[in-house]
Order: C-alpha cells, then structure tokens, then sequence
C-alpha cells in the first residue's frame, strides 16, 4: 500500500466531473499512488463507477481498492449479513471488478451484534469476492473485541483501520494507534489535512475559496468546526516551520501525520493533478527532532 492513498469523497462522481476525475487518478498511480479509496455511499454509488472506470485501463495487480458498507444505500443500512452481502455485491458492478481488496466497516454499528459481522465478513473472503476486511472510526475496544472474537471462532480478522487524523484531531493517539500496533492492523487515515484546512487555503477574515469544501452545503459543516481563532494562530505558527524546510503548509501536516510509525497510508482529496504533484510529494519528507517539536510548540 502507497504512504499517500487517493480517497473520492465529495470529489469523484459529484463536484468533480468523470473526465477530469479519471485524470487525477491516473495522475496520483502515474506518482506512485496505488491504493484508493471510496465507499458505496459516496455520491449515490457514483464515486465507486467513476473510481472502476479509472481503475479498468491500470494494471489489476498494481492497485489496492478500498471501498465501504455501513451507511444507508438502496439495499439497506448497516452491517447485518444480508445488507452486507447485497452491498458487496452491487459495489463489485458499480466497481466492474471481481474482488475487493480491502472492504471496510464505515462505521460501528450497534444495531448488529459483532459476530454477524464478522461470520460476513469472513464468508466473503471465503467466497473470494474481498481480500482483505478493515474498520473505520471504530474505538480501540471495539477493534480489539472484533479481533478476539475472530481468533476464538476462527475467522479471518479485520487487517485494518481508517480513523480521522491530523494535527487538529488528534484523538486516536492514546488508545487506538496503540491497539492496532498491538494487534498488528494497518492504519489508514483520512482527512490529514483537516478538510483542506491545513493547505492554509482560508485565512481568517478571508472570503472561502470558490469550490472549497467550506461553501459546498455537504462540506461546509465538516470544515466549520476547524475555522475558529485557535487554528487560524497556529496556522501563522506553523507557516514559517514549513517555509524553513522548503516546503507547503500541507506537505507539512502530510509529513506529521506520516512520522507515526503505526500509520500505513494517508488518504487525500484531490480535483487536480497539481494537488496530487503536491500531496504525493509529501511522502519524501522527513521531519527531524527540530521540526517535530517546533511543529508542538506551534499547535500549543
């Protein structure tokens, strides 16, 4: 799996259209990009068809497909076995493959005992339709729950997690990193860049960008939270660490996210090929003692 993955929410199949979304793909693998991610509810189903036409001209064996099941589609919602099983399925034709590399529970869902889910999970495995199962934003109780239970029945274990980190969030760093460290699960991360908030784009007292998340009615309520007082101050901090080692500001929070030794791959959003020349970048980048705790002092 790639140190920087290419995701498609609010991007592939909505605000970005299928030509130029297959550009961007084919840009990131053309850097050394190979894994991907989307989800069957991105988009109505649409960001998994534009991701699968993308994918059909790259070599299959070359990329990693990640893709979702959790939150309602036209089959149902949830994690039980037969919402599982029919999405899985309609995800594979939207896709145009005949497996899926790495299939991820969305989210926990409390409505259906573990054990259903993972006997699913395990089936399609079995079944060769998914090669491997992850989690996303589960707690770090709930991942090892899910693992002891597959040793004790026998079934295949989720291989990893994708929770939400980056300088801003920073929650999964007591406990969750820890427990897929111990119980040996990749971590793939999404929004490390705190949707787009740590590029520096929006300034405090600026008008938003044209186009960015923040004035998309979908995104705007994901990107709020982080437009406050506080982060626009570290942002100012952080801006010269970033121009004393020659880089961006995001190509920063990228290599930050990335020093943790438990994080495989850190997904990006991208619409141009220029942001993923840059993004992709961000995987040469070391920071050393200096800038790590230059980068601390920055986020208070």
């Amino acid at each position: 799996m790639s140190t920087i993955s290419l995701g498609s929410w609010l991007t592939f199949g909505g605000s970005v259209d299928e030509r130029a979304s297959i550009e961007v793909i084919h840009r990131a693998y053309d850097l050394g990009v190979t894994f991907f991610d989307t989800a069957d509810f991105y988009e109505g189903g649409r960001a998994e068809v534009v991701v699968g036409r993308a994918l059909a001209t790259l070599p299959r064996d070359r990329v990693i497909l990640g893709t979702k099941v959790f939150f309602p589609t036209a089959t149902g919602q949830g994690l039980g076995r037969a919402h599982v099983l029919a999405e899985c399925d309609a995800s594979l034709r939207r896709l145009r493959l005949d497996h899926i590399d790495l299939y991820q529970c969305h989210r926990w869902d409390p409505g259906t005992v573990l054990e259903e889910t993972c006997r699913v999970m395990d089936d399609l495995v079995q079944a060769g339709k998914i090669r491997h199962w992850g989690v996303s934003e589960w707690t770090a109780d709930q991942i090892a729950d899910a693992v002891a239970l597959c040793e004790r029945e026998g079934l295949t274990p989720p291989a990893t997690d994708q929770p939400r980190y980056s300088m801003l969030q920073r929650g999964i760093e007591a406990e969750v990193l820890p427990t897929c460290e111990r119980l040996g699960l990749g971590v793939v991360v999404f929004s490390p860049l705190a949707q787009g908030v740590l590029t520096g784009k929006y300034r405090r007292g600026d008008k938003r960008p044209r186009g960015s998340r923040a004035v998309d009615p979908r995104g705007a309520g994901f990107v709020r939270p982080f437009l406050t007082r506080e982060t626009f101050a570290a942002l100012d901090r952080l801006r010269p660490i970033a121009a004393d080692l020659g880089i961006t500001l995001g190509q920063l929070a990228l290599a930050w996210v990335l020093r943790r030794p438990e994080v495989t791959s850190a997904i990006i959003g991208a619409t141009t090929p220029a942001q993923v020349d840059e993004d992709a970048a961000a995987a040469e980048v070391e920071l050393d003692a200096g800038a790590l705790e230059a980068i601390e002092r920055a986020l208070g």
